[in-house]
């Protein structure tokens, strides 16, 4: 299933990757403020989705574009085609494919894919997290003092900035550094294989956080929701670190 979920998300990079090297102009429109879609992005899920139903024509889906289907499944896959769209619009190269397996409700398989750096990261339940083949592990950072931490902006829930304007205030003054890329599931993966020690974000969908979830607990650290639950899924509020750091970054959240 996990060899599926990669040949995927390679399928889509190659999409991802052709597009912005192809020189054509980006069809882009709005789904809401602040929140843009490119036939790109329509493109990498169809092609995600199609290798996924040849192999597995009884499993659900949770995408970005296409929404729920079979959303009652024993298998869910849950896709964010291209993970960081407004980057990709304006050229900034930071963004990714990710791709997630649930079943039961539990994250079992994880993909996320840098289709420019050709980074691949992924993980199975019990097995480990690995970038490239390679087995990566969350940093050794065991103060928050000493942790540099990305964050994301709530854009699609401005009435939550003032909260978010006092966490980041606070993050800055107790940390080391805080960085904003634009890409959720690219920040989580930095958090597992140790580039970044933590993460916070309000706001996120299931496929921004799904696959980067998983490969943060299989690389050794720690995810949960503002209240320190394993809700965030449902919450879309995320907090994830090295365990050392974990307690302080929540304490901050909160």
């Amino acid at each position: 299933m996990l060899n599926i979920a990669v040949r995927a998300a390679r399928r889509a990079g190659s999409i991802i990757n052709r597009s912005s090297l192809g020189g054509a102009a980006l069809k882009v429109r709005s789904k809401r403020a602040n929140d843009f879609v490119t036939q790109v992005d329509g493109e990498a899920e169809q092609a995600v989705m199609e290798i996924v139903r040849k192999a597995y024509p009884d499993h659900g889906f949770i995408a970005e574009e296409s929404g729920e289907t079979a959303p009652d499944a024993e298998y869910l896959w849950i896709i964010d085609p291209l993970d960081g769209t407004t980057n990709f619009i304006h050229g900034f190269p930071q963004y990714a494919v990710s791709v997630a397996v649930q079943h039961r409700g539990a994250l079992t398989h994880a993909v996320v894919y840098d289709p420019l750096r050709n980074e691949l990261f992924t993980a199975s339940k019990g097995g480990g997290a690995f970038l490239n083949d390679r087995r990566i592990r969350v940093s050794k950072c065991q103060r928050l003092d000493d942790a540099l931490v990305g964050t994301g902006f709530p854009f699609k829930e401005l009435s939550r900035l003032d909260l978010y304007i006092k966490q980041l205030s606070f993050m800055m003054s107790k940390s080391s550094g805080v960085r904003r890329a634009g890409a959720a599931a690219l920040d989580l993966a930095y958090v597992a294989c140790g580039r970044l020690d933590a993460f916070w974000e309000l706001g996120l969908a299931k496929w921004d956080m799904a696959a980067g979830a998983l490969l943060i607990t299989e690389a050794g650290g720690l995810v949960a929701d503002l209240s320190g639950e394993q809700d965030f899924m449902q919450t879309g509020d995320v907090v994830a670190a090295t365990p050392k750091v974990f307690p302080a970054l929540l304490e901050a959240m909160r």
